[in-house]
């Protein structure tokens, strides 16, 4: 007689086993209706699993947080069972749930085109208004082999030898098809109502070059309609803001075959670059840290001890000197600077010893991972590595917090989220060292007074960490700046400090990164200010625009005063109408227009107006430098406007 626990405390209790479908329909009809799926001792399952002891239970309706993962793992298969009624010859392989929707590999004979997913997408819609009854059933490991290699279709088959021996192989079916999954799904297709095809991509099997290419068509799943139209239009912004877009519109930078995931910077791009290292040069003097620099180039021996060799070798590069030593590009700092930290003996008084870096460090990434600057293979990292007695770990922390937290609103960004994330499955150190770690981070976070979410196993390799997550204008989320304690990195590496008793003692180290990656770091502030800049990181700060030839010497006489002023200025005296102009410059998300004719050079004045349109009135070169300088100061929470 299992007795039902319910989220509210109540419970029920059945003389059977009982289903999840039978829980909600002895609570109501309008649930039993709704019912998508169940949630028993928090795990999710399909609304025919039986129940056969105590236990809790959640029904999953659309408005339950995991209904969404439900929907768009059953649109998948939907998906997949449109294409396969549509083309017979096409294999399936893997459909899984991704951030705001799903996608499904294909083996088949030639590319789908844009028309076949119109065509896939409507069969979709017949399907699951025949409101198709979904069914789970269980399969030995042999038989399923043998029953999916019958029907032709092999990459399932050898997706079932992977999977382990002691997991169950199950299946789901809806009006014959069938396809290997670990579920849940929804009771029936008829769930499905809010669906949309995005678009057909390639992607190697299994993700591994060397394999054969498939086709990997894209789509979403919502609950309600308005939430489809919501990202529909979320996308379209997207496009509109998209960084590579803005970077060729400004002249800011390109990327080309010969040097993939790295980037040419141009005059303009390489000013907002250098505005970035500046501002952050002098926070980080600011707030004590020391900046080194550390060989791009060290032997394998190092990267050895350091544990990065076996744990992360795959994603270096290397090269081999004709005297055959080993040499990999360094895709991080930390161990740099901890050989920087061993030159001399360090006494507990000179702790803590706070280093940074812009480090150029690579990365390999699968060519069809890069995208733009968010994902490259060559990039700098405002790094920096802070060497503590273990006492000195929540104080050091709760500095760190808030710088981070202060550099953010800088930006733009208040509205952001942290992650605490624990020991990952590969890593080095033993279980006692990550429990002092995590322990340690854990209470400089309560320390700090932030809350945070738990992420776990997505820590690094040598310790736990914090992640900062900014949401920009549109509502993605960005993972960007990291804080992170190693109890192992220091101690592999040889690293120690004389306490006040006279022995060697190993340090902490805390690792460090705000922007994290320069290069995405900038891809993402031109997306949220969809390349509008502020006026304090814009490449050209003011451009000065001439009516009539007549007004040259004054402009290039003023373009002189505001560049001793330190501002970024250009002049515009080309022979063309001051409309155009406008325009152009307006396009270029210049900040600020200054222009001048006849009126304007006798009074010694400018008709200032913003890249919005606003007419802000004349002011003299004086006055306006002076209100820029105020606004500038403030980092933009003070403009001309205001």
């Amino acid at each position: 007689m299992p007795v039902i626990t319910l989220p509210d405390g109540s419970q029920r209790s059945f003389e059977r086993p009982v289903t999840v479908a039978e829980v909600a329909a002895d609570i109501g009809p309008g649930l039993a209706k709704a019912a998508l799926a169940g949630k028993v001792g928090g795990h999710l399952v399909d609304t025919s699993f039986a129940i056969a002891s105590d236990a809790a239970l959640e029904i999953v309706t659309d408005k339950h947080p995991d209904a969404l993962e439900v929907i768009r793992h059953s649109t998948a298969h939907l998906l997949a069972q449109a294409t396969q009624a549509l083309f017979p010859e096409a294999q399936v392989t893997i459909g899984p749930v991704i951030e705001d929707g799903f996608y499904y590999d294909f083996a088949y004979k030639r590319p789908f085109t844009p028309e076949d997913l119109a065509a896939i997408e409507a069969k979709m819609s017949e399907l699951a208004k025949a409101d198709l009854r979904v069914e789970r059933r269980e399969m030995p490991r042999d038989e399923a082999v043998a029953f999916f290699k019958g029907l032709g279709e092999h990459y399932k088959a050898e997706i079932i030898a992977s999977i382990p021996s002691n997991e169950a192989i199950s299946l789901y079916g809806q009006a014959g098809w069938v396809d290997l999954c670990r579920g849940p799904h929804v009771p029936s297709t008829g769930k499905l109502k809010v669906f949309k095809l995005m678009k057909v991509a390639g992607a190697y099997w299994r993700g591994d070059s060397r394999n054969e290419m498939l086709q990997r068509i894209y789509g979403t799943a919502w609950t309600h309609e308005k939430d489809l139209k919501d990202h529909l239009m979320r996308l379209e912004e997207a496009e509109k803001r998209d960084h590579r877009r803005i970077g060729r519109e400004l002249d800011l930078f390109h990327m080309q075959e010969e040097a993939p995931g790295a980037v040419f910077w141009h005059p303009k791009g390489w000013s907002v670059f250098q505005s970035l290292i500046s501002y952050m040069r002098d926070k980080q003097k600011a707030a004590g840290f020391q900046e080194v620099n550390g060989p791009e180039l060290m032997d394998r021996s190092l990267w050895e001890a350091s544990g990065h060799w076996e744990k992360f070798g795959e994603n270096m590069f290397t090269t081999q000197t004709p005297d055959d030593r080993v040499y990999a590009i360094k895709p991080m700092n930390c161990p740099g600077h901890v050989q920087i930290f061993r030159q001399g003996l360090r006494s507990y008084r000179d702790l803590p010893i706070r280093y940074a870096e812009f480090g150029k460090v690579h990365r390999y990434e699968p060519s069809g991972a890069l995208h733009g600057l968010m994902r490259v293979r060559a990039f700098t990292q405002d790094d920096a590595h802070i060497f503590v007695t273990p006492a000195m770990i929540t104080a050091e922390s709760v500095a760190v917090t808030q710088l981070i937290l202060d550099i953010y609103r800088d930006f733009g960004f208040d509205d952001l989220r942290i992650k605490f994330s624990d020991r990952p499955a590969k890593r080095v150190g033993s279980d006692e060292i990550w429990d002092q770690a995590e322990a340690a981070l854990k209470a400089a976070a309560d320390a700090a007074g932030i809350a945070y979410s738990l992420n776990p196993g997505e820590g690094a390799f040598y310790g736990p960490k914090l992640e900062f997550v900014l949401r920009d204008a549109i509502g993605r989320d960005w993972q960007c700046g990291t804080l992170q304690v190693d109890l192992n990195l220091p101690g592999r590496l040889g690293a120690h400090y004389i306490d006040e008793h006279s022995q060697k003692q190993t340090p902490v180290m805390l690792h460090r990164a705000i922007f994290g990656s320069l290069e995405r770091f900038l891809g993402i502030l031109l997306e949220h200010h969809a390349g509008r800049l502020p006026c304090w990181l814009a490449p050209t700060q003011l451009v000065l625009l001439s009516i009539t030839d007549r007004a040259d010497a004054y402009l290039l006489e003023s373009a002189d005063f505001f560049r001793n002023q330190g501002l970024r200025v250009e002049t515009d005296l080309r022979n063309e109408k001051i409309g155009f102009k406008i325009r152009e410059h307006t396009l270029q998300r210049v900040p600020y227009l200054l222009v001048a004719g006849d009126k304007e050079v006798a009074a010694g004045m400018f008709s200032v107006r913003t890249r919005n349109g606003k007419d802000l009135g004349q002011m003299s070169p004086q006055a306006f430098a002076e209100r820029l300088g105020i606004e500038l100061e403030s980092r933009g929470r003070r403009t001309l406007e205001d």
